[in-house]
């Protein structure tokens, strides 16, 4: 009777084992595309990302960059003061979207490109996403925005 409750227990501790390994390898397998990781434009000139790396990069539209070619396609230069990277999105802007403006991008980098497959621009005057401004605070860039509460 003792070795029989012992058994009971091993293979009730083995199935929660293998119970626990599938769900935690369910949910990596699930997250895998689902995280994208974010890059200042210096990180993305320093260490290029894989073609097929879906990523996101964010700073401030650099000035005189803007061109807006045919149809939808919309090409422009990022900068967080340190590096400028290329970026060409096709589709609608947001309408917040200018030269001189934060924004953040998420798409692959192609042949030194940054193609995107969403442009996220601020939503009000001043408002800019954390990575964004921590990142020109980085580069020395940042400036502090009129009505901005001090923070980290």
């Amino acid at each position: 009777m003792k070795g029989l409750k012992k058994k009971r227990r091993i293979q009730v501790i083995l199935v929660a084992f293998v119970a626990l390994a599938t769900s935690t390898a369910l949910i990596g397998y699930a997250m895998r595309d689902g995280i994208n990781y974010f890059r200042a434009p210096s990180a993305v000139v320093a260490e290029p990302p894989a073609s097929r790396e879906t990523f996101r990069i964010g700073g401030l539209v650099e000035e005189g960059t803007l061109v807006r070619g045919q149809g939808e396609t919309i090409t422009f230069s990022v900068t967080d003061g340190g590096a400028s990277v290329p970026v060409s999105y096709t589709g609608v802007l947001p309408d917040l979207f200018g030269e001189g403006q934060g924004m953040v991008g998420t798409g692959n980098l192609v042949d030194g490109v940054f193609v995107a497959t969403e442009i996220l621009a601020r939503h009000d005057e001043t408002y800019m996403p954390k990575e964004v401004v921590d990142a020109l605070k980085d580069q020395g860039v940042y400036r502090h925005a009129e009505g901005e509460e001090g923070g980290s």
